[in-house]
């Protein structure tokens, strides 16, 4: 059958047959033929998010590029088939839906969105697909909606993640706020997706916790651009901080507003906002903070590999804030295959998605974010977090710390 993959220089898709199995479930090496292995990806390639999206796809796309340059599983060849959810839940859906279907494809790498994960994750465990998310960060996901009364159940066995949970950065974030800006009160605003309020929930807990006072609270629609109403409020509060929980797109006017309407308060906001569209949207994004996700690659000598790959392959993108995650929730898929195949004798066995999802449980290695492990939910192990402020045209990374709940 065909199969879709990228091509290395220019992302363009290409057309590529795939070698014929042999009896124990593997392509035969012989007369050629190889055994040919897909990793699905969902992102949202085009929309308001696509530069997150499009940075996502790039950095799964040079994980394989460098698995396939390296022969990094012998016999194996990786293939890529990446698909665009445009942050929607039900395109999310039919995406998983698509790639299950191929029998080629062990395991998908993605979404960004929580609320688009989802969608997805019913339909992954049905197929016994792994689906590995570089940017998903609601605990729900992993531990249940119970969580916070610390009744942590795993709700899905092929469900993976390399980016820690909101209770992890929320409290983080409300920590930074209170001993690092020094706030004392704080206005809290969400867009009413599953991560918006989650953030801003698990920001306000531990801010209050700490004596900070939240005077004031609102939701929008994350399609919004006027936020004449929310200003007025908001600035009726006098706040030293606004909080946002949300994404960059409705968080770039957001600032700018605020600040054209008189608050000489910063916005403050989560990974969703950290991006450097967010620059480019507010020219009033001075001053204003993000925590995400890791250190920042440009710091990490784990990273520096990454980084000089990602210029070298000419992508037209940045890897913005999943880019290092993303290149390891990849390579997590490729070293589950890798131990698929050695312990199968060096060949692809019948059942590999299944034994894929068993050996991503077992996975351990060092990568461009740092040690790459899942516990037993899995959620990543690694909960560092850095907070981040604008700095004249670019994001500043202001103090780095690992979280634990």
């Amino acid at each position: 059958m065909l199969l879709l993959t990228t091509a290395i220089t220019t992302g363009a898709l290409t057309l590529s047959a795939c070698g014929s199995r042999d009896d124990k479930g593997s392509d035969s090496d012989d007369g050629g033929k190889k055994t040919t292995v897909t990793i699905g990806l969902d992102a949202p390639l085009t929309g308001d998010l696509s530069a997150l999206g499009q940075g996502i796809k790039n950095s799964a796309h040079l994980a394989i590029t460098n698995a396939n340059k390296n022969k990094e599983v012998p016999g194996v060849t990786f293939e890529f088939s990446p698909l665009d959810d445009q942050a929607q839940p039900t395109s999310g859906q039919q995406n998983t839906t698509k790639l299950a279907g191929d029998k080629n494809v062990v395991g998908i790498v993605g979404p960004l969105n929580s609320s688009v994960a989802q969608s997805m994750q019913q339909v992954a465990q049905a197929n016994n697909v792994a689906l590995i998310s570089p940017a998903n960060t609601t605990p729900d996901l992993t531990q249940g909606k119970d969580w916070k009364e610390n009744n942590r159940k795993r709700q899905f066995s092929t469900y993976f993640r390399t980016a820690t949970t909101d209770e992890v950065q929320g409290a983080f974030g409300g920590q930074y706020a209170y001993e690092h800006i020094k706030a004392k009160t704080v206005y809290v605003i969400d867009d009413q997706k599953t991560y918006g309020v989650g953030l801003a929930a698990a920001f306000s807990a531990k801010f209050t916790a700490l004596g900070g006072k939240i005077v004031g609270t609102e939701h929008v629609n994350p399609e919004d651009r006027d936020f004449k109403a929310i200003v007025s409020k908001a600035k009726s509060t006098n706040p030293d901080l606004i909080f946002y929980g949300g994404e960059y797109p409705a968080a770039a006017p957001l600032s700018q507003q605020l600040k054209d309407g008189g608050l000489k308060a910063p916005l403050m906001g989560g990974d969703g906002m950290y991006s450097g569209d967010y620059i480019t949207l507010n020219k009033k994004s001075a001053g204003d903070y993000a925590t995400s996700v890791g250190k920042p690659v440009e710091q990490l000598d784990s990273a520096k590999k990454f980084i000089a790959d990602y210029k070298a392959a000419g992508y037209k993108d940045r890897y913005e804030a999943y880019g290092g995650s993303t290149y390891d929730a990849t390579w997590a898929i490729i070293q589950a295959v890798k131990a698929v195949v050695s312990e199968n004798g060096g060949k692809l066995p019948t059942d590999a998605r299944a034994k894929v999802v068993q050996a991503l449980n077992k996975v351990s290695f060092d990568g461009v974010t740092g040690r790459v492990s899942f516990d037993q939910y899995g959620d990543t192990t690694n909960t560092m977090i850095t907070a981040y402020q604008v700095d004249a045209t670019a994001w500043k990374a202001r103090h780095s710390a690992e979280y634990k709940r």
